[in-house]
């Protein structure tokens, strides 16, 4: 099988895996990252067709579709590839760089303290840093907005409470049971994306984007106020 029909297999596996989700991680979500991944790719030199396969996939092994189950996500990854007869190391490459995108990970672990990560550092290659830096771009700017609310209504989620002050410092283990009001998300991940970012063109994508939710939280605030 070669490339062109490996993408064209695995694109329709995806729209038909995501074809009813309302969550913000649907079909369009993985087609934005995908091509974003592709030209953050091209600038950085890496592997164009393992970054656009693992890009395709990268939500196929999100924990947030398997219960909060970390592993079964990498699972249905390397069953679908194996479908395809991909060679084993190349599907470890691209369950490596999905099994790697969540900001979740980036967290630091509540038994290790707020403030502490993991001494190690695990090596990050140019494809993970293009998908990485595509998807956290996807949650930034005016596409990342109406993420947020769509994935904080889908959860029957407020958009905001005065009452209920966002964790700056959140956990790996608070971010994944929170219940917060969408506009807490924020404050908890989106303003952080842009120091985040690994690559020279996702930093200077990210920059816009930082700007425009700054924008919109002001303007946010002041109409909750009923100053405009």
């Amino acid at each position: 099988m070669d490339r062109q029909e490996i993408i064209k297999k695995t694109e329709l596996f995806v729209k038909k895996t995501l074809s009813e989700d309302s969550t913000g991680h649907d079909w369009w979500h993985i087609h934005r990252v995908r091509n974003l991944a592709k030209r953050i790719a091209r600038e950085e030199g890496a592997d164009i067709f393992l970054v656009e396969l693992a890009a395709l996939l990268h939500d196929i092994g999100d924990y947030k579709f398997f219960k909060g189950d970390e592993e079964a996500g990498a699972a249905k990854v390397g069953e679908w590839l194996s479908s395809l007869e991909i060679s084993p190391s190349f599907i470890d490459k691209i369950i490596e760089i999905t099994s790697r995108v969540s900001f979740m990970l980036s967290l630091p672990d509540k038994q290790k303290g707020r403030d502490k990560k993991n001494s190690t550092i695990p090596t990050v290659s140019k494809e993970l840093m293009s998908v990485t830096d595509a998807d956290r771009l996807d949650a930034m700017g005016a596409i990342g907005i109406a993420r947020a609310f769509t994935y904080g209504g889908f959860f029957n989620r407020p958009i905001y409470d005065p009452a209920i002050k966002p964790i700056k410092s959140i956990t790996k283990e608070e971010y994944k049971i929170t219940e917060a009001p969408s506009i807490n998300h924020f404050y908890e991940k989106l303003l952080k994306l842009k120091d985040m970012m690994y690559t020279k063109l996702g930093r200077k994508i990210a920059k816009r984007r930082h700007r425009f939710i700054n924008l919109y939280l002001k303007q946010f605030f002041k109409e909750w106020k009923g100053k405009m």
